[in-house]
């Protein structure tokens, strides 16, 4: 199942379709962006197999540039990417769904490749799947807020805060541990 009525939330176990249909519109994206797009990947809790998330796709695009966007606006409204404005500083929102049922199917979030916001998208996903430990702090505590605010999105997302700045904390010191150890230093995003 993908997609999920806006602003209410809902926990699934990880489906191994999110990861295809994640791969599908990742290759559309790339044939709209061509070289602009330094790199498109999956990321959020649907690409964290161990864990429980909302059917909602997240990719991030990573862009030299985030202005290049603009030129892009009307291409991807007419292939069903939606803009939605620039939700956090730094980054811009596009949405896909049934906007007539109010449903969302994916989100998806254009960022400087290799910046701040890139580099958490990669570092989160990567730590959590490599450590499933934290993958389950992570889990029960998305799981608690479901339980707490199941029409109120708002609130559960706020209520992640506390614990994804804590993960995303030790997820930079864990990518700096990896580049030393495997000499990439400067390229913390890194592809997968």
């Amino acid at each position: 199942m993908i997609g999920l009525k806006r602003g209410s939330v809902a926990l699934l176990s990880h489906q191994e379709e999110w990861n295809k249909n994640a791969e599908n519109v990742i290759l559309e994206l790339k044939q709209l962006f061509g070289n602009a797009a330094v790199d498109i990947q999956h990321v959020g809790s649907t690409a964290i197999a161990s864990i429980y998330a909302k059917p909602i796709i997240d990719i991030v695009i990573g862009l030299r540039d985030l202005d290049d966007i603009s030129r892009y606006m009307k291409l991807l409204k007419e292939h069903g990417f939606v803009f939605r404005g620039e939700d956090v500083a730094g980054q811009m929102l596009f949405v896909m769904g049934d906007f007539e049922k109010e449903t969302r199917t994916h989100h998806i979030h254009a960022v400087k490749w290799n910046g701040t916001e890139w580099n958490n998208y990669i570092n989160f996903r990567d730590y959590l799947n490599c450590h499933p430990d934290k993958a389950t702090l992570y889990d029960t505590c998305k799981k608690k807020l479901a339980l707490q605010f199941p029409d109120d999105r708002r609130n559960y997302t706020e209520g992640k805060r506390e614990c994804i700045e804590c993960l995303l904390k030790e997820a930079y010191v864990w990518r700096q541990r990896q580049d030393t150890y495997s000499g990439q230093g400067a390229d913390k995003g890194g592809k997968k």
